[in-house]
């Protein structure tokens, strides 16, 4: 796997991280969020996204294997034929998503991981998705200005 691919990845996880908060943002607890279908079934479809992110990078050596833990919550609501808690859900939005996403800009600085093309490729992915490309602007200046 080549270094670009390692950019795509992480780009993944920060459109997913923003996605995710933008779902969320009207509910104050997670069974509200569950109690509403479009909203949930997108947060658990990007919180997987994450997951399997986080799984290529930790295979390719970009970050460390205390991050191993996403990837098995990704297991676990991938495969949660029972049921998933929405309390648990609303704690990794509210608590461990903010965390990660910090921990994750930490990495790209200090390993000097240039994401700008493929911040620019996810910009044309995602050209119907206002939202998105205002979250690429923004990020994209929060990292080099």
């Amino acid at each position: 796997m080549s270094k670009r691919e390692i950019e795509f990845y992480i780009v993944d996880i920060f459109i997913a991280i923003d996605k995710i908060i933008r779902y969320s943002q009207k509910f104050d607890t997670g069974k509200e969020l569950l109690h509403s279908d479009l909203e949930w079934d997108a947060t658990i479809r990007e919180l997987e996204i994450i997951g399997e992110a986080t799984n290529n990078l930790l295979k390719l050596n970009t970050l460390n294997k205390e991050y191993r833990i996403i990837v098995d919550f990704r297991n676990q609501i991938n495969h949660g034929y029972f049921g998933i808690d929405e309390n648990i859900v609303w704690e990794v939005i509210n608590s461990y998503i903010p965390e990660f996403r910090v921990a994750l800009l930490k990495v790209v600085k200090y390993k000097n991981i240039d994401l700008s093309e493929a911040i620019e490729s996810a910009k044309k992915d995602n050209s119907f998705s206002h939202k998105t490309i205002l979250f690429l602007d923004y990020f994209n200046k929060e990292l080099y200005d």
